[in-house]
């Protein structure tokens, strides 16, 4: 909360889709917004901003630099920017091959986007969200172990599940944290990456996630939940 009263969240990937939507929702809610985005091109969160009364900050984030991580954490911390959130919100896929067909490059880029960086963002990022605050990283139901009975999406799949097991693995290092971790699934949603088939809209699926992530602050132990509120399981 800053120095008037508001609630203040960063979202990580917020240029398009499901991001731009979380962003549009804590806004709705009356939060101040700090969203990033990849490169010098104009986004929907620049178009988003300039309707949001100053409510809402665009910064320029690659998440996969590592410099890039740790200067936005020190121009947060240089503005005193204290975080009520920390959303990571980014993901990549490169269609569905089997596993023993996926070239070395494709598995470590997919890897590294979905699993390896939004740690390094929750390390980095972290310590700028207060001790009551929540940190939530989106996840995937396909990364969900005992919920694959039909195969596919195999390197996605298997970076989601990852990423799933990186998170519980922090969760335990830092025990006495006092934060809330949650994972997210928001559903199959009508994305570049989710297809035009999928079940959701982004509008359907977004205002469940945010009042998902919402109604467990405070609840600290890590939480693997969809966009329902309903727990997913390993």
């Amino acid at each position: 909360m800053n120095d008037t009263g508001q609630q203040t969240a960063l979202i990580v990937g917020a240029s398009r889709t499901i991001g731009l939507g979380i962003a549009a929702e804590y806004l709705r809610r009356g939060w101040e917004v700090v969203g990033t985005v990849r490169g010098e091109h104009r986004t929907g969160l620049h178009e988003l901003a300039e309707t949001s009364g100053g409510r809402l900050t665009v910064e320029r984030l690659e998440m996969t630099d590592q410099e890039q991580l740790a200067a936005l954490h020190d121009r947060l911390a240089k503005a005193g920017r204290t975080l009520d959130l920390l959303f990571v919100n980014a993901a990549v896929a490169r269609g569905d091959l089997p596993i023993g067909e996926v070239p070395t490059g494709m598995f470590t880029e997919v890897m590294v986007v979905n699993a390896l960086s939004p740690m390094r963002a929750v390390d980095v990022l972290g310590p700028l969200v207060r001790p009551d605050g929540t940190v939530g990283v989106m996840s995937s139901s396909q990364g969900s172990v005992s919920r694959n009975t039909r195969g596919g999406q195999d390197l996605y799949r298997a970076s989601k599940s990852a990423l799933n097991q990186l998170m519980r693995c922090h969760a335990a290092r830092y025990a006495e944290d006092s934060r809330t971790f949650l994972l997210m699934d928001p559903g199959w949603v009508r994305t570049e990456l989710g297809g035009p088939g999928a079940a959701l809209s982004v509008a359907e699926s977004v205002p469940g996630v945010v009042e998902t992530v919402e109604r467990h602050r405070g609840a600290r132990r890590l939480r693997f939940l969809d966009h329902r509120g309903e727990t997913v399981p390993w």
